[in-house]
């Protein structure tokens, strides 16, 4: 699983943790997050993450 990690305040989306706060389930891909996931920290979208 990968982790990505976003330019604007560093929060790292691990694919294995998901986002359980936010409805997203452990084991979820980057690929399968909705096009309206955004960072849970600072609100980017998914165009301001790097791949770790």
């Amino acid at each position: 699983m990968k982790q990505y990690e976003c330019d604007l305040c560093g929060y790292v989306y691990d694919e294995a943790a998901g986002d359980p706060d936010n409805g997203i389930a452990p084991g979820t891909k980057w690929e399968d997050l909705p096009a309206d996931w955004v960072c849970p920290l600072c609100g980017a979208g998914k165009d301001e993450f790097t791949a770790k």
